[in-house]
């Protein structure tokens, strides 16, 4: 199962960089993405020195600031070290069936809008509004909440978000990813809301299981929502400036 999360996230990215103008390549086994997200290798089964500095100089020659490495435990990180990588966060893969985590018809949440489009972005973070885009593919595989401190008809702050992406691959197993609200709205049932939100998106594409990799924060609020802990990876990280 471990694995399944791995394809999952492996193709989010993937998804990213080719529709937000970015690029994912293969270099013999190994999967590098360049997205919003940054540029990362993809759970590489096996790593060699050679091909880590393959990496490190695309990073360079694209201008990037950092290089994210997702590897799963049980491979060996001898070559990161040796190219300069420092050990990041733990990645905390936990797994639901939908039918437990999705909402029942009429059980919508007023404050969580779906939407392919928004003005909820601007100054610095304007940027994120061309996320979207993934939204408004078609077919749609990923699908984009938004929270509000009250439903439509009222005075409102937008309060987080989330998203979750199902490409249709084997075991029906959708992701969840970027959720977050933001600190001065939380224990409002807000995180709750976004999760059932797009989970229910995702059932209703035809998934049946979803995964997510969970921060200590929000394992909490996951295993409340039905989700239990399967594993965990490790990512790595290079900073070049």
């Amino acid at each position: 199962m471990v694995e399944d999360c791995e394809r999952v996230q492996t193709s989010w990215f993937r998804a990213q960089a080719e529709v937000l103008g970015g690029q994912s390549w293969e270099d013999g086994a190994l999967t590098w993405t360049d997205s919003p997200e940054g540029l990362n290798l993809m759970f590489p089964s096996e790593l060699n020195t050679a091909a880590v500095r393959r990496g490190v100089q695309q990073a360079l020659d694209r201008g990037r600031s950092s290089l994210g490495v997702w590897l799963n435990a049980r491979v060996d990180a001898s070559a990161l070290r040796e190219c300069g990588f420092d050990r990041g966060w733990t990645i905390r893969w936990m797994t639901a069936p939908l039918a437990a985590v999705a909402v029942g018809e009429g059980d919508q949440d007023g404050r969580i809008e779906l939407q392919t489009d928004t003005l909820d972005y601007d100054g610095e973070y304007s940027e994120y509004r061309d996320r979207l885009k993934l939204a408004r593919e078609e077919p749609q595989v990923a699908w984009y909440a938004a929270a509000y401190t009250q439903p439509a008809t009222s005075v409102r702050w937008f309060a987080g978000r989330a998203w979750s992406y199902y490409d249709g691959g084997p075991h029906g197993i959708a992701g969840v990813f970027d959720m977050e609200v933001w600190p001065r709205f939380r224990r409002r049932g807000l995180g709750t809301g976004l999760l059932r939100t797009v989970c229910s998106a995702a059932r209703e594409a035809g998934a049946s299981q979803v995964m997510l990799n969970a921060t200590d924060e929000g394992s909490l609020l996951y295993r409340t929502c039905g989700f239990t802990p399967i594993g965990e990876g490790i990512t790595w990280w290079l900073h070049l400036r």
